[in-house]
C-alpha cells in the first residue's frame, strides 16, 4: 500500500480564454495551471478541482486529453504527470427553513461530470460559474450524485458562511441522508478534537483541504491517504476505510490560524469571548455586526462536554503553510524549491541543516518548529487569518 498527499478542494478562477468561473478566484487558476502547480511545485499526488461542472472547463479537459498532455486514469480521474485530478463541483443548496450550505460532489469520469452538468443546468441559473445555488432539495442533489457513481462531501462544515453547521442547521441529518455521505470536510478553522464534540460526526472520515482561491494556497491543508493507486475508486475506498485503504493523517491549519476561529466584531475589529458577551452585541462597542466564530459555534451546538476521538480517526497534524513562516519571502522560497524540489519535501522531509544552508538558520528553525507544532500563534477571526507570532526565533 502506498501513501499519497491529497487536497480535494481547489477552485478554478478563470478559463484559459478568460471566462470567469470562481469570481473570487485568481485569474491564473486555470485547470492546467492547477495541475502543474500541484504536480511540479507542491508535490501533491491527488487533487480535487471542484469547478469541473463548467462546460468551458470541460472543453479544456477534452483538449488536453486529445493532445495527450493528460490522460484518463484507470479507476477514474484525470492524470497529469505524477498527479491525479478528481473531477468535482461545489454546489450551494438551501432547504426550507435552513441557511445556505455548500456541498462538494465528485464524479469518476468526465462523461459522468458532463451528464451531471446537463442535469444541473435545468435547476441552476448559471451552470458555468462556481458554487452556484441549485433549486432542488439537498437530498435530491445527493441522489443525483450517488446515482452517477459519485460521492458527496459537505464542505468546510463549521465556517460561518455556507456550511452545514455554521449556517445551515444544527445537524446534517436535517438536510442529507447520512448514509450517502462519503466524508466531511473540517475546513480552515476546526480540527478533529473540536469536531469530536458532536456525536453525529463519529461515523465519518474527516478530510481537510485548502479551499484554494489562488495557486499559492493549494496544499495549505491536505491529507495523506493509503491507497493502491491515486484514482477515484481508491479514493472512495480510503474515505470508506475499506480493504486497508484509509486517511492516515490530516494536515490542517492550527484552528487559531483560521479566518473564522473566534467570534469577531466588524465595527471595532475585536475578537470576542462568546462566554462573556451578549447574544447579539459586541461586549466592547455594542455593535451588532458580529461574525460568530467556529469555536463558539461548535460550543453552542455540541452535544458533549468532552470530545470523542474514535479509534479509526487519524492524527490531525497542525500544519503551518510556508507562506505563514516569518521572513520567508518569494525569493527564499524559490531557493528552497530549487534545493528540495517541492513544498511537501520542504515541509516534511528536508533536514534542518540543509534548510539553514538554503534559507538561513532562522527560517530553518521556524520550519522545524512548525513541523513539530511548536510555534506560537495569534488567533484569527472575522475573515482575517491568524498569524505566527514573530518574537525570538525558535532554537
Amino acid at each position: 500500500m502506498n501513501t499519497y498527499y491529497v487536497d480535494l478542494h481547489i477552485h478554478i478562477g478563470r478559463t484559459e480564454a478568460g471566462e470567469p468561473v470562481k469570481i473570487s478566484g485568481s485569474k491564473d487558476l486555470t485547470f492546467y495551471n492547477i495541475a502543474k502547480e500541484a504536480s511540479v511545485r507542491k508535490g501533491i499526488e491527488m487533487i480535487g478541482i471542484i469547478d469541473c461542472h463548467s462546460p468551458a472547463v470541460q472543453a479544456e479537459i477534452d483538449g488536453y486529453l486529445a493532445s495527450g498532455d493528460m490522460r484518463e486514469q484507470p479507476g477514474g480521474g484525470i492524470g497529469y504527470q505524477d498527479t491525479t485530478i478528481i473531477l468535482g463541483s461545489e454546489i450551494e443548496v438551501k432547504d426550507p427553513g435552513m441557511g445556505a450550505v455548500h456541498l462538494l460532489a465528485y464524479l469518476p469520469t468526465l462523461d459522468e461530470m458532463k451528464d451531471f452538468t446537463r442535469w444541473m443546468a435545468k435547476h441552476m441559473k448559471n451552470v458555468s460559474l462556481s458554487s452556484q445555488r441549485i433549486y432542488v432539495p439537498a437530498r435530491t442533489l445527493q441522489e443525483e450524485v450517488l446515482g452517477r457513481g459519485g460521492i458527496l462531501i459537505p464542505a468546510h462544515i463549521f465556517t460561518p458562511h455556507k456550511s452545514v453547521y455554521g449556517s445551515g442547521s444544527t445537524r446534517m441529518e436535517h438536510m442529507l441522508d447520512l448514509s450517502g455521505i462519503a466524508a466531511v470536510e473540517l475546513g480552515l478553522s476546526s480540527d478533529s478534537e473540536m469536531a469530536g464534540l458532536i456525536s453525529e460526526l463519529d461515523p465519518f472520515t474527516y478530510v481537510t483541504d485548502s479551499d484554494a482561491h489562488s495557486l499559492a494556497k493549494i496544499g495549505r491543508e491536505y491529507n495523506r491517504m493509503a491507497m493502491e493507486a491515486p484514482n477515484f475508486a481508491e479514493l472512495v475506498k480510503a474515505l470508506r476505510r475499506e480493504e486497508g485503504r484509509s486517511v492516515v493523517a490530516n494536515y490542517g491549519l492550527n484552528p487559531r490560524l483560521g479566518k473564522y476561529h473566534r467570534t469577531f466584531c466588524w465595527s471595532c475589529e475585536s475578537i470576542l469571548d462568546e462566554s462573556e458577551m451578549t447574544v447579539e452585541r459586541c461586549m466592547y462597542c455594542g455593535s451588532t455586526k458580529i461574525v460568530r466564530g467556529v469555536m463558539d459555534r461548535i460550543n453552542a451546538i455540541s452535544d458533549r462536554e468532552k470530545p470523542v476521538i474514535p479509534d479509526y480517526r487519524p492524527p490531525y497534524h497542525y500544519q503551518v503553510p510556508l507562506e505563514f513562516i516569518p521572513g520567508l519571502g518569494r525569493k527564499k522560497l524559490e531557493t528552497l524549491l530549487e534545493r528540495f524540489g517541492t513544498e511537501m519535501n520542504i515541509i516534511h522531509n528536508a533536514p534542518q541543516e540543509a534548510l539553514a544552508e538554503a534559507a538561513g538558520a532562522e527560517i530553518a528553525a521556524y520550519i522545524m518548529a512548525a513541523r513539530e507544532g511548536e510555534l506560537t500563534l495569534q488567533a484569527g477571526g472575522g475573515g482575517h487569518y491568524g498569524k505566527v507570532e514573530k518574537a525570538e526565533p525558535p532554537k
